[in-house]
């Protein structure tokens, strides 16, 4: 059964104020409606995903305001943060929210956010690897050893204690397959997105990270959230106008991703802008939610054969928050719709 998130990850540069009016929104919107979760980003040092440098406080705002949908992460930069540091606030978040915390992890993209930490990016691989088992005994209320201000080693836990017995944990992982199985391994779930591979290479990955899979607690499972672009509404073509615009800008900001095989720096912007346009009408079709609910329906049916858990619907990449909001019922009937089907 393919459960339905909400995701919000989209460019700041336009928004003068209320900025996080659509998160808060939306997120009780989500509650209300029965959605699964509400992911934020990690972002820093750009406007794209710059409404949320720490996913951390993000969600301590969505706790106030929700009372049974859960928040996550999506995702936290490993390699820019202490373990201890990382468990101390989502323990916070798990808290204030009644144990609704889960946390995606990333290596990172972006070499400018290691500003932040410089000495991590090399290593950053191993890295995320060595911070989920840490948060994990962690979050268990383990010690752990560290070194204080006087160079001496301590053994330390955290505090306060979580409410949730285990931290739920997922591993970004976009294109490649060894992600996909290092999530499996560190028996952890994987969030990736319909962007970058087909339904083919999509199952085969899936596949792979599910023969992987190793459980690290009684009563893990293995768990595929699969992050799409969504805005429905009554008529397909209306739907295909209203997000055409900005869907291209996401894909211009991501080319490196949409555009795999290309050697991006030897394109001018006429050759961009041809690409881009062209993989909106592709991914219109094959990478999203749009249209209408029965288009909806369509597309997650295919999600669920190949073996997905969950939806996480990126809905703030239209620069309308009303917009937006109007079409979140569009978006809940797709949710019972699939349920009663």
């Amino acid at each position: 059964m393919v459960d339905f998130s909400l995701f919000y990850f989209a460019d700041d540069a336009g928004i003068r104020r209320d900025r996080y009016r659509l998160l808060l929104e939306g997120a009780k919107f989500a509650d209300d409606h029965g959605f699964s979760a509400v992911w934020t980003p990690e972002r820093h040092f750009a406007s794209f995903g710059g409404a949320y440098p720490n996913p951390a406080v993000a969600g301590a705002a969505v706790a106030a305001v929700t009372t049974r949908v859960g928040i996550r992460a999506g995702s936290v930069v490993a390699p820019l943060h202490p373990p201890v540091r990382i468990a101390e606030e989502w323990s916070v978040v798990d808290n204030l929210s009644g144990g609704r915390a889960g946390v995606a992890f990333a290596s990172g993209w972006h070499t400018a956010d290691f500003a932040l930490r410089p000495e991590a990016y090399p290593s950053r691989r191993q890295c995320l690897a060595d911070t989920i088992e840490t948060v994990r005994r962690l979050w268990r209320l383990e010690h752990v050893e560290l070194v204080d201000g006087a160079e001496k080693p301590v053994r330390l836990r955290i505090y306060p204690p979580p409410v949730r017995p285990e931290l739920p944990m997922w591993l970004s992982a976009a294109g490649n397959i060894e992600s996909f199985r290092l999530a499996g391994r560190l028996g952890v779930g994987v969030l990736t997105t319909m962007i970058g591979h087909d339904s083919a290479e999509l199952r085969t990955k899936i596949s792979a990270y599910r023969a992987s899979f190793t459980p690290k607690h009684e009563g893990a499972a293995a768990h595929v959230v699969v992050m799409a672009h969504a805005f429905l509404g009554p008529d397909r073509e209306a739907v295909r106008e209203i997000v055409r615009d900005p869907f291209i800008d996401y894909l211009t900001k991501s080319a490196s991703l949409v555009l795999r095989g290309i050697e991006l720096r030897d394109l001018d912007d006429e050759d961009m802008a041809f690409l881009v346009t062209r993989a909106f009408d592709r991914y219109f079709d094959t990478a999203g939610l749009f249209g209408t609910v029965a288009d909806g329906l369509r597309t997650v049916a295919e999600l669920d054969e190949v073996g997905v858990d969950e939806v996480a619907c990126l809905i703030d990449f239209v620069d309308d928050p009303d917009l937006v909001l109007a079409a979140l019922p569009y978006l809940d009937q797709l949710r019972l719709a699939w349920r009663q089907r």
